[in-house]
């Protein structure tokens, strides 16, 4: 059984600049960050900003584990319009380049739009290969800066949310350089939280950890909701994760809350994964 490490997704900052922050995450004991890609927290089109913000994590002791690349209901890299298709892949695409200037291990994405529309069944196979030809040209662009792109699980309301899309579109792309990032709190609301793990273990490769009360993407810190940590994470160890939690966590007005929040989900996990260790042993 393993203690991961555990960071924390700027997100929870995304309406205030990543320098102004920093050393609040920091100060709370969190030296691995994911960065949101939010314009008002990080303008990844603003590349000397993003040097910045790569010199002030390293100056500040810190690593970016990853990033996660821009979603938005019109960045469709599913449209069977080629123009559309196309502005959704540039746009991707220079959040890579930011990423790469951060120097993180992973670039997480959502495999399609932010659409709460499921098209015909006459056209979903359609979009699904237009998924797979964009993140084709995603993952070489990674891969040549030295990054693994990772396909995050969506809300199982929105298009390609089912394990099931995440699957073929894993099965159906030309590069084995491709992993996935769980998210927790978005698992939880499809019912199929553990058999997610047991169908990807293989392509495990991070968690997006977040809890919720069953109702609403609450972002609640592990513990606060209804996930069942305990036997998740024993899963985890079980098929052999080696990754780290990112705890991906909702705003408060108070950024000494939102701090006590993140260090409560922290502790949660880490007594569990240490009681899951101390029965190993």
């Amino acid at each position: 059984m393993t203690t991961w490490p555990i960071g924390l997704s700027t997100g929870c900052f995304y309406q205030t600049s990543i320098f102004d922050c920093l050393e609040t995450i920091r100060e709370s004991g969190f030296s691995m960050i994911e960065v949101c890609f939010a314009p008002a927290h990080l303008d990844y089109h603003d590349l000397a900003a993003v040097h910045r913000a790569a010199a002030r994590i390293d100056e500040l002791g810190m690593e970016a584990y990853s990033f996660h690349a821009p979603f938005a209901s019109h960045l469709d890299i599913s449209s069977l319009d080629a123009g559309e298709r196309e502005a959704a892949r540039a746009e991707i695409f220079l959040a890579v380049e930011a990423a790469a200037i951060l120097q993180v291990h992973y670039f997480v994405i959502h495999p399609g739009p932010e659409s709460e529309i499921i098209p015909p069944q006459s056209e979903r196979l359609r979009r699904m290969e237009n998924v797979v030809e964009v993140l084709n040209r995603v993952a070489q662009r990674c891969q040549e800066l030295g990054i693994e792109c990772v396909l995050e699980n969506k809300l199982p309301h929105l298009l390609f949310g089912k394990t099931s899309d995440i699957l073929w579109i894993l099965d159906a792309l030309d590069s084995v350089n491709v992993g996935v990032c769980l998210d927790t709190g978005h698992a939880s609301f499809s019912g199929d939280i553990h058999s997610f793990l047991q169908r990807l273990t293989g392509h495990l490769k991070m968690i997006h950890a977040h809890d919720n009360g069953g109702h609403f993407d609450d972002h609640l810190p592990p513990g606060d909701g209804r996930i069942h940590w305990e036997r998740l994470l024993s899963e985890l160890g079980a098929g052999g994760f080696r990754g780290a939690f990112i705890l991906e966590l909702a705003s408060a007005a108070d950024s000494a809350v939102t701090m006590a929040n993140a260090r409560r989900g922290r502790a949660h996990l880490r007594r569990i994964s240490r009681r899951l260790a101390l029965a190993k042993a």
